[in-house]
């Protein structure tokens, strides 16, 4: 994904409120050895680039004055009831050191699960993205999540349990174990043995 953009050279809120009148997001990349740079880009382009799931765990390409560089969406502000990018950074990518990105989780095979079709239970996806490290052109798009296997007998996925792809990992900030979906069954051991009755 790309972003165009032109350095910025007025500063200030009330700077900062005509380039929004002119259709304008403001924004700064920083990072890795060079200095921040705060540039403009077309909102509209912008907006429409934030509504995929992919351009808030990817690299992205930042384009500014011609010069492009890779980076990656660190956080923007939107305006709390319309449809409008107020600022954004970005962080300059270094391909020599490992990244952090929270990447979402994709689910499925749930339905089918022995223990959502057979049994009745209920699936509940504890989270929706993970926390991942790796190299830059490493980093993958989402992480897809098997839960065809859930049953009586296993009613959760594990963080241990992700089938990661290589050069991915998952750093540990001293948390156990973590769920990422679950299955609440009532009655378990009963319908299973009408089941198989």
């Amino acid at each position: 994904m790309k972003i165009v953009a032109k350095t910025r050279t007025q500063q200030g809120s009330g700077a900062s409120r005509r380039l929004r009148r002119e259709g304008l997001v403001p924004g700064i990349v920083y990072g890795a050895t060079a200095k921040p740079q705060s540039f403009t880009t077309n909102h509209n382009d912008l907006w429409h680039s934030i509504q995929k799931e992919k351009f808030h765990s990817s690299i992205i390409e930042l384009e500014i004055d011609g010069k492009v560089e890779p980076v990656l969406l660190r956080t923007y502000q939107s305006h709390p009831y319309k449809a409008q990018v107020l600022h954004i950074d970005f962080q300059r990518v270094d391909p020599k050191v490992p990244v952090r990105v929270k990447v979402p989780l994709h689910f499925s095979g749930h339905l089918e699960s022995e223990a959502v079709k057979k049994l009745g239970g209920l699936a509940t996806f504890v989270a929706n993205q993970l926390e991942v490290e790796c190299m830059a052109d490493k980093l993958p798009e989402f992480i897809h999540v098997n839960c065809s296997g859930l049953s009586a007998t296993k009613r959760s996925i594990h963080v241990s349990d992700l089938d990661l792809p290589e050069g991915v990992a998952i750093p540990q900030h001293g948390q156990h174990d973590l769920s990422v979906v679950t299955v609440k069954i009532k009655n378990a051991s009963a319908k299973l043995a009408d089941e198989q009755a």
